[in-house]
């Protein structure tokens, strides 16, 4: 028997528990539905070498023009390519906005549970196993719809969320953007022994040691390195949110930016979005925490355009996460076939505060008929004109605002990048000392999962110990940050 054959049925009859994302839910789930050709979406055959032995299947708007965005979109365990075009909602924006998506398959064939190998370096590497796989597939597809090589973006769930890390760690001149949902660090694990490990809790290391793993994955690159945004459900016992945050330290510390957002937003469905600016002032990695939202992808049913998806098992309502994660990655922004919109206005910039105001101004967009101002991702105003005063607002207070152009009938283009601005006056800013014990004890932050997470901006602090000592600033009230330098209890 060959070597390559008898691994594979060597990892066929692994220990589940080892192998699975969602094994401690599997009681839920009813057989997984092999794939279908329904509804557009298309088997490819003949894609490659496929050293993977995966599946490839596809699905493309009709009439997609050249140079348009690829999306590669990868499924969790027990689930199907079928189940994933059925229910993420990203079929919806290749419609939208012009691009075509890949939906790679594996299968039980390769898998027990058909999970991904983002464990297996033999599966995960780069020029190996399924990586190589997949990546003949983004080959395949941009010689076929004529894609954008520059443009070329990778998403996942769970075990596809963990592989989607690798293949950005492995491939940063593949791709130009990640998504990963209730999922791995890259190279988290190495081994089936030391898989359900990194689930419910990854090993605590620094964010050059997180680092370095992916600077190892393709030794010499130098960059540019891919945008990444993070999904993760507070309430996630399958794929603890420690995990979150180690991806979190990972990809801020490849950019070469700290730990501390630069800006954070509360979005629909209780998510809170924090944002981590690059040099340039250009968000590189985007993190979204979910309140009370277990394992699986977040979806919003319904027609409206930031609506998505159809819930399933791992399929959650709380917010459409496909469509945060392609307006994070551009894809809504000059997009061939993307529907016209208005560029986004530049130059946004705060020109003056008080203690319940902000006045902000943008520069002119071309055939603009009105602008639409949003706070904390939330629309406030539709000035006609390039500046605007937003009042009422609260002493001390940081607030983060975007500005899109409107057309005649009222719909808002692309949105530019966001400003933060802070009311004068106020509670100044305190500092508090305490062992991750005492912080929550006294409600400054609290515990998921063995680990300690700052109120507000859920930062991980920690193991829940009298050991572990933080300073904490808060600021604006009840909004905790870890500030273990520079603060003064």
């Amino acid at each position: 028997m060959r070597p390559s054959i008898l691994r594979r049925l060597l990892r066929r009859v692994a220990s589940t528990a080892a192998l699975a994302l969602v094994a401690a839910t599997l009681s839920t789930v009813g057989a997984a539905q092999p794939a279908a050709a329904a509804g557009g979406l298309q088997q490819v055959t003949n894609f490659g070498s496929n050293p993977g032995n995966l599946q490839m299947y596809e699905y493309a708007p009709a009439d997609l023009p050249a140079n348009a965005p690829l999306v590669i979109a990868l499924h969790g365990c027990t689930q199907t390519a079928n189940a994933y075009y059925t229910n993420s909602g990203w079929p919806k924006y290749a419609d939208l906005w012009g691009f075509a998506v890949v939906f790679p398959q594996t299968t039980s064939a390769n898998n027990a549970l058909s999970c991904f190998g983002w464990f297996d370096p033999a599966e995960d590497s780069r020029g190996k196993g399924e990586a190589a796989s997949i990546v003949q597939m983004v080959e395949h597809a941009k010689q076929q719809y004529g894609s954008d090589g520059r443009r070329v973006y990778v998403t996942g769930l769970s075990a596809g969320g963990g592989m989607t890390a690798d293949l950005l760690a492995a491939y940063p001149d593949v791709f130009a953007g990640g998504s990963v949902a209730s999922g791995l660090p890259a190279q988290c694990a190495t081994s089936q022994a030391a898989a359900s490990g990194c689930q419910t809790g990854p090993q605590q290391l620094t964010p050059a040691q997180w680092g370095d793993k992916v600077r190892a994955a393709y030794p010499g690159y130098s960059g540019p390195w891919p945008r990444v945004a993070i999904w993760q459900g507070t309430s996630d016992y399958t794929v603890y949110p420690a995990n979150a945050t180690a991806l979190r330290d990972q990809w801020t510390n490849v950019w070469g930016i700290g730990q501390t957002p630069s800006s954070t937003d509360t979005l629909p469905g209780n998510t809170t979005r924090s944002i981590y600016n690059d040099a340039s002032g250009k968000p590189a990695v985007e993190t979204y925490s979910v309140s009370g939202m277990g394992h699986g992808l977040a979806v919003s049913p319904g027609s409206g355009t930031a609506q998505c998806g159809t819930t399933a098992a791992y399929f959650l309502s709380a917010i459409c996460s496909t469509y945060y994660t392609g307006v994070f990655w551009g894809l809504d922004q000059d997009t061939p076939g993307g529907g016209g919109q208005l560029p986004a206005p530049s130059g946004l910039r705060v020109t003056g505060v008080t203690t319940n105001s902000a006045s902000l101004s943008w520069n002119a967009v071309p055939d603009a008929a009105s602008y639409a101002l949003y706070r904390n991702g939330t629309k406030v105003a539709s000035p006609t004109s390039t500046t605007y005063t937003d009042t009422g607002l609260g002493a001390g207070t940081t607030y983060t605002y975007t500005v899109a152009a409107a057309d005649g009938s009222g719909t808002p283009g692309a949105t530019s990048p966001q400003v933060t601005a802070t009311t004068t006056g106020g509670i100044p800013a305190q500092c508090y000392t305490a062992t991750n014990y005492a912080h929550v004890t006294a409600g400054r932050a609290h515990t998921t999962g063995g680990y300690v997470y700052a109120n507000g901006s859920n930062e991980n602090m920690g193991l829940y110990n009298v050991f572990v000592t933080h300073t904490l600033k808060e600021s604006p009230a009840g909004y905790f940050v870890i500030a273990d330098t520079g603060c003064t209890a």
